[in-house]
């Protein structure tokens, strides 16, 4: 398989990732409005967690296929810090949906589950504001990187 053709099929499979993640965190938001007491709910929350969790390094995985924004660096050479400082922050936010799910699952059975079940709840509500705040980063960055060479008409 030639460059381009490899470049396809990573766009293609990020892109099935992307819309994975966009429906998993839809429905993990719905489940947590959910969430109070109901046994099914959090083992639902779970299953969204796993699968996230499964789904994530994946992502990562293509996405550094030739260097994490690689095409950023190519671009903006100095913006290096600022990539290095998104990769982190990246496997920062991988890290810590997984010790949420690992405390979730700590705490079962449900009657130990509902003594955390808000802050459990609001936890996850941030990490996805931060999850969504990180991806929207990743693509002005991109962006950016690109436009600036147009710069502002008269």
């Amino acid at each position: 398989m030639n460059r381009k053709q490899t470049s396809l099929v990573v766009d293609g499979a990020l892109e099935e990732i992307s819309a994975l993640e966009y429906i998993l965190l839809g429905d993990l938001l719905d489940l947590l409005d959910e969430a109070d007491g109901d046994a099914a709910a959090w083992k639902w929350i779970s299953k969204v967690l796993d699968t996230l969790l499964s789904a994530m390094p994946r992502e990562f995985e293509l996405q550094d296929e030739g260097g994490y924004l690689e095409e950023v660096l190519e671009e903006q050479p100095n913006w290096q810090g600022q990539v290095r400082d998104l990769y982190r922050e990246r496997c920062e936010l991988l890290l810590k949906l997984n010790q949420l799910r690992t405390r979730m699952r700590d705490s079962q059975p449900l009657q130990k589950m509902q003594q955390i079940a808000s802050e459990l709840r609001d936890e996850l509500r941030d990490w996805i504001t931060s999850y969504i705040a990180h991806q929207r980063h990743e693509r002005r960055i991109v962006q950016d990187a690109f436009n600036s060479d147009f710069g502002v008409g008269d």
